[in-house]
């Protein structure tokens, strides 16, 4: 078994460029680590697929528009609780909010600033003035709405609502939407063919019955469908599911960001929101396929990062009951189209040891692999968070990993 006991210092000397991907609050802790890494700079890959409560009125509101909540949520990773720029992206507004609530809190928000995030708010609010009566604004985050007004202002366009809310609140990070910004809804079957028809679904707490597919569809499933899917047997959904695929396309910065990146990070989060569905966008293959120096893969397309490295749960999902470790790294390399890990999408996989997280085989910490990646083992869960990872020293980890590259893969 592999233990890693290196610090950052004595194992990254030089600039490192790191390309994670998150969810909304998963891998939280290891983002605002490395930030504060000195030399560190960090691209944040997620998906806009969540669509609950709050989020998914939003989007019903603005038929087009991808969910942004996890995005608000990584805009936090530099700021304390205690800057209003903080307490802008997390406040929301109260039951029974009209309009009228929205135009004050656009006047303290202009006085407070950011001005920016004051005429994003405007333009959502002139909205609901030409429109009323369609959006239901209670519990709805101003963050939120501050990406909703960025997205309209700037011609629909997701991918730069994004780039200029990341302005707006002075992120360091690279905040980069997976794909081209195209609207789609994740649904999930069950390996009883039963569906989970919205990603809410998906995070719920749910029986102890596989999920096996992830599908992108254009729009979201009605009642009516729903019903159509009931009783079918799973590859008959399966089938239909598949019809109604949405075209996506990836992010071009996205895939610059994994082209330039010293190390490669499939971060830690709720595995059938937060990240699977991400790693369905076409073209990210083949940018993580392992070109980078002692990968073992041949040389050619692809990543010239000298690690990546797939980080486990401490903690456990309702949507991944019964699934170990290995199953988990197993998932993640057939939705990445490598599920032999031929062309070393993943190098590494580094594991804590938390009672909730799932189960590593014995087999695997004695051989120190899988599936020719090298297995790591650590004490990576934060005392004061149960099922959260403690930042500072998964990033140590994550990084003494990449001091000791390049490796030869794993036997």
């Amino acid at each position: 078994m592999s233990t890693m006991t290196s610090t950052v210092s004595s194992t990254v000397s030089s600039p490192v460029s790191v390309a994670l991907f998150g969810g909304g609050r998963g891998g939280a802790g290891i983002a605002r680590a490395l930030l504060r890494t000195p030399g560190t700079s960090l691209s944040l890959l997620v998906n806009g697929y969540d669509n609950g409560l709050s989020t998914g009125a939003l989007r019903r509101w603005l038929p087009g528009m991808l969910g942004p909540s996890d995005f608000r949520k990584n805009l936090l990773l530099h700021l304390d609780p205690g800057d209003p720029r903080h307490t802008l992206l997390e406040r929301r507004l109260p039951p029974g909010a009209t309009p009228a609530d929205l135009d004050a809190l656009i006047g303290d928000v202009a006085a407070t600033g950011p001005a920016a995030a004051a005429r994003e708010l405007r333009v959502v609010a002139d909205r609901l003035a030409a429109r009323p009566g369609g959006l239901d604004l209670a519990d709805c985050a101003l963050g939120n709405l501050v990406f909703a007004g960025a997205y309209l202002r700037l011609g629909e366009d997701f991918n730069a609502a994004v780039r200029a809310c990341a302005r707006t609140f002075g992120s360091p990070v690279r905040l980069l939407n997976v794909t081209g910004g195209e609207n789609a809804f994740l649904i999930a079957l069950k390996q009883d063919g039963r569906v989970l028809a919205d990603e809410a679904d998906i995070v719920a707490p749910q029986d102890g019955v596989a999920i096996t597919g992830l599908f992108l569809l254009r729009e979201p499933l009605s009642a009516a469908d729903r019903a159509a899917l009931a009783g079918r047997p799973a590859e008959r959904v399966r089938e239909l599911l598949t019809r109604r695929s949405a075209t996506v396309t990836p992010n071009p910065e996205a895939l610059r960001a994994l082209a330039e990146a010293d190390l490669i990070v499939y971060g830690p989060g709720t595995p059938h929101s937060s990240l699977l569905p991400s790693y369905l966008t076409p073209g990210l293959a083949e940018a993580l396929s392992g070109s980078g120096a002692g990968s073992g893969a041949r040389s050619g397309a692809g990543s010239g990062a000298a690690a990546r490295v797939f980080v486990v749960n401490v903690g456990g999902d309702h949507d991944v009951q019964g699934l170990t470790a290995t199953d988990l790294v197993d998932r993640t390399l057939a939705y990445l189209g490598d599920p032999g890990n031929e062309r070393a999408t993943i190098t590494h996989v580094l594991s804590g040891r938390g009672a909730g997280a799932p189960a590593v085989p014995a087999r695997v910490l004695d051989r120190g692999s899988w599936a020719g990646a090298r297995w790591i083992s650590a004490d990576l869960e934060d005392p004061a968070r149960p099922g959260a990872h403690r930042g500072p020293r998964t990033a140590e980890a994550l990084l003494a990993v990449l001091g000791e590259a390049p490796l030869a893969r794993a036997g």
